[in-house]
């Protein structure tokens, strides 16, 4: 299904092209290993611009969610889940994305998910799916 495309630069790159290595990169701090998303130049922690991406599991729980039933976008099919996603091994990151693969009324908060890709031209879209329990 097609997804209206972020526009790429130097700073979200890794994160937007990640996927073709089947990687979830996120922006680390080197100087206090803070991390940074949306990406930024410059650590909001510590103010070091020593800043660079860096893969992670991909793994995380759902924080919250809604269920969307108006459909917005040609081609993008409701209903579909909108969720927040804490991810595991990246404190304080938060991604708001689409919960797929799953019936809308099989998500439920706190579900444990992982990052799937969903590739358009050169962008790999950072989906997540239902980890089996």
């Amino acid at each position: 299904m097609p997804r209206p495309l972020p526009q790429l630069d130097e700073l979200n790159r890794a994160f937007w092209t990640g996927g073709s290595a089947g990687r979830l990169m996120i922006m680390r701090c080197q100087s206090c290993a803070a991390y940074i998303h949306p990406p930024r130049p410059v650590c909001r922690t510590c103010l070091s611009e020593d800043v660079s991406p860096e893969a992670v599991s991909g793994t995380g729980v759902i924080d919250t969610f809604t269920i969307n039933h108006q459909s917005w976008y040609p081609g993008l099919e409701a209903p579909y889940v909108i969720a927040r996603v804490a991810l595991d091994d990246a404190p304080g990151v938060i991604l708001t994305s689409n919960i797929v693969n799953a019936p809308v009324e099989a998500v439920e908060f706190g579900d444990k998910v992982k990052v799937t890709f969903e590739q358009q031209d050169h962008i790999f879209i950072p989906l997540f799916e239902k980890i089996a329990d």
